[in-house]
């Protein structure tokens, strides 16, 4: 005897309205990408700027105030 499940159909229709809302199989435009790149970019620069005191406090970023070493400099 042969039972037959109602969730596999549902799961296909779901599939196939999801895919609806998907991209196109073709690849997105790559200056589209490159915004996108950039202004994540800016963004984390931005965030880090903002945030500075605090991530210096943890250690995460170094003290900017301290210079560059005498003994790397040229003569």
């Amino acid at each position: 005897m042969h039972i037959q499940s109602k969730a596999l159909p549902q799961s296909f229709s779901l599939r196939r309205s999801l895919h609806g809302l998907a991209a196109p199989d073709d690849a997105s435009h790559p200056l589209l990408v490159f915004v996108a790149v950039v202004l994540l970019t800016l963004s984390v620069i931005v965030q880090i700027d903002l945030h500075s005191a605090q991530l210096q406090a943890i250690g995460l970023i170094g003290y900017a105030a301290t210079g560059i070493d005498p003994a790397f400099m040229g003569p």
